[in-house]
């Protein structure tokens, strides 16, 4: 997955690196991380939180004191904390997810991590999970961010990107391929 350099990629960059070496300097990394993970969570799970950060017509007052609640109730560290209420008074919010994701590229990358994504037909536990990730770190001798998600129209099995790499053994795939078999007869 190539990033195009946009003005708001690379803004987001530059606030991620920020938040990263804020976060680093002050020992808070993993906390920060943790944080940042609940805070996407937050933003998928919530959509009127993740329509507050959009609206213009909201004033900065307002989010500035909507982000500050947020951040109280999740513990979320004084480093985000205080990032969150600058990028508030910037009027930068609506960058909020692309500085996520650069921040959590940008702490998987100084781990060495390597980037893979799951897709699931039916949702997997945890000990589905660990065990794929397990399996795929041994596999690419390195340590996986792995970022998962359920997508049912795959109607049964997986698909697993790491870098370059696809396996994909879902159903639906195959269904395809012997679809495309049968018209080429």
């Amino acid at each position: 997955m190539s990033s195009k350099l946009t003005f708001s990629n690379i803004t987001a960059r530059s606030y991620s690196l920020a938040l990263y070496e804020l976060a680093k300097e002050n020992s808070e990394l993993e906390k920060t991380v943790e944080n940042i993970k609940n805070l996407n969570q937050l933003l998928c799970d919530c959509p009127e939180f993740k329509d507050l950060i959009l609206n213009p017509t909201i004033t900065k007052k307002d989010k500035i004191n909507i982000i500050t609640k947020i951040a109280d109730q999740n513990n979320f560290t004084e480093i985000l904390k205080n990032f969150l209420n600058f990028i508030a008074k910037k009027n930068r919010l609506f960058y909020l997810s692309k500085i996520n994701e650069s921040f959590l590229n940008l702490v998987s990358k100084n781990k060495g991590e390597l980037k893979a994504e799951l897709i699931s037909a039916k949702e997997l536990s945890m000990e589905e999970k660990k065990k794929i990730e397990t399996d795929l770190s041994e596999k690419f001798k390195s340590s996986l961010n792995i970022n998962y998600k359920q997508n049912s129209d795959l109607i049964e099995g997986l698909i697993v990107k790491v870098g370059s790499v696809m396996i994909d053994t879902s159903i639906k795939t195959k269904l395809k391929k012997l679809e495309k078999n049968m018209v080429d007869l």
